[in-house]
């Protein structure tokens, strides 16, 4: 079964796309989040349909499922902000160039609207470089860079290992596998 197919038969499950600099860390992290369920890597807001396209103005992103009964857009903003530099500008850690911005990517208005509220709320809002826009397009990566750091632990990481895995051992939500 697919994400879209778990989506369509978990209707209680939601969807948010965040883009942190390099997909393989960020997905290594948000996998273990309490709350959610699954997480898939793959390119937001490009042209292009598929992978095999030249760069297309993409950010690399994880689709995250998550449950919100059990954490909001709030708290897995807060999360997201503990990975991130928000000031930088396409630039994570060593990750530079435009596939690598900071963004927070739904098909919701009101995922967007939570998610603008929480970096208004801050003190240095007007320093934010993180964009919150409509998804348009989603592109699933290629089967190599799903999961990446689960099979390949000693792949370089922009996120330190210990905050890579700061939530492994949280306690997941019982019954909610996808």
């Amino acid at each position: 079964m697919n994400l879209q197919e778990s989506l369509d038969v978990q209707s209680q499950f939601k969807e948010i796309f965040f883009a942190g600099g390099c997909l393989w860390g960020v997905q290594e992290f948000v996998r273990h989040l309490p709350g959610v369920v699954n997480t898939e890597a793959g390119r937001a807001n490009g042209s292009s349909k598929n992978t095999d396209a030249v760069y297309d103005g993409y950010a690399e992103c994880v689709r995250t499922i998550y449950d919100p009964d059990h954490v909001s857009i709030k708290k897995l903003m807060e999360y997201f902000f503990e990975i991130i530099d928000p000031y930088s500008l396409n630039k994570q850690g060593d990750d530079e160039g435009e596939k690598y911005r900071t963004g927070v990517y739904s098909r919701s208005q009101s995922h967007l609207f939570s998610a603008k509220q929480f970096i208004n709320e801050r003190d240095d809002a007007s320093k934010i470089m993180v964009e919150v826009l409509p998804l348009v397009n989603y592109v699933r990566s290629d089967e190599e860079h799903q999961d990446r750091l689960k099979l390949y632990p000693n792949e370089k990481c922009h996120i330190p290992k210990a905050l890579l895995h700061k939530y492994r051992d949280g306690f997941p939500i019982e019954g909610k596998a996808l």
